[in-house]
C-alpha cells in the first residue's frame, strides 16, 4: 500500500536529497509498512476538532506559493467525511488570494495544523475549492459556527490527497491566552485561598 503523502511530497528531487543524506531507506520502509494515509481516522478528527486555526498554502497561476493563517473558533474546521475537510470562509480583507489560487487549475493546496502546547503537527495535501455561501446554503449551514460574529462568504472544501504526522523536534511550545488560563486556574485558586487565609490571620492578630 502506497503512502499517499509520501508519494506526493517525495518527488525525484526530494528522494535524491534523502539518498544523499542517508534517510531515503528509512522513509521508504516506513511508507511501505504504514497505511495509505488518505483517509481521516478518529485520531485526525479529534485533532482537527480541537484546533482554532491552521496554515493554508496554495499556488498561484504564475507558480508562486502563498501561505496564510486561517483562524476562528475552536473546531471551525470540520471533517465532513473521511476524505473531506471543510470550513466556513469568513469575510476578511477581500484580497481573495487563496480563493483565486484555488480556482486556477486543480486547486492543489497544503494545510499544516499545529498543537503548540503538546508539540504536535498534522500536515495535509488536497484539492481545494471555494463555493459562494449563497450557492451552497446547505453546506454553508453545516459549516456555520453558532455564536461566532463573522459573515460567511464562502464554503471551503478540501478533498484529501494524503496526510502525515510530524515528529515534535524543533516545535516550540506556545500557549494561547485560553490555554494559559486553564493551566493557571489552579494556581490562581490557590493564591486566592492563601490571600483569604492571610486576611483572616491578620484579623485574629489584630492587624486589621
Amino acid at each position: 500500500m502506497t503512502n499517499r503523502y509520501h508519494e506526493t511530497a517525495f518527488t525525484p528531487a526530494v528522494r535524491r536529497l534523502q539518498e544523499r543524506a542517508g534517510s531515503r531507506e528509512g522513509y521508504a520502509g516506513a511508507g511501505a509498512r504504514g497505511g495509505a494515509n488518505d483517509r481521516l481516522t478518529a485520531r485526525e478528527r479529534q485533532f482537527i476538532a480541537e484546533r482554532d486555526g491552521f496554515y493554508l498554502a496554495t499556488v498561484s497561476e504564475t507558480g508562486w506559493p502563498y501561505v496564510q493563517f486561517r483562524g476562528g473558533p475552536q473546531g471551525f474546521a470540520r471533517v465532513l467525511d473521511e476524505e473531506t475537510l471543510g470550513w466556513a470562509d469568513f469575510r476578511g480583507n477581500q484580497q481573495f488570494v487563496s480563493a483565486g489560487n484555488a480556482s486556477a487549475g486543480d486547486g492543489r493546496a497544503a494545510l499544516i495544523l499545529m498543537d503548540y502546547p503538546n508539540r504536535r503537527r498534522l500536515k495535509l495535501f488536497g484539492h481545494l475549492s471555494f463555493t459562494d455561501a449563497a450557492d451552497a446554503p446547505d453546506l454553508a449551514a453545516r459549516l456555520l459556527v453558532p455564536g461566532y460574529r463573522a459573515k460567511v462568504d464562502r464554503a471551503a472544501v478540501l478533498r484529501l490527497e494524503g496526510f502525515d504526522w510530524n515528529c515534535p523536534q524543533h516545535i516550540p511550545q506556545r500557549f494561547t491566552a485560553d490555554e494559559l488560563g486553564d493551566a493557571l486556574a489552579p494556581l490562581r485558586s490557590r493564591m486566592a485561598a492563601l490571600e483569604e487565609e492571610n486576611r483572616a490571620l491578620k484579623l485574629r492578630l489584630g492587624g486589621g
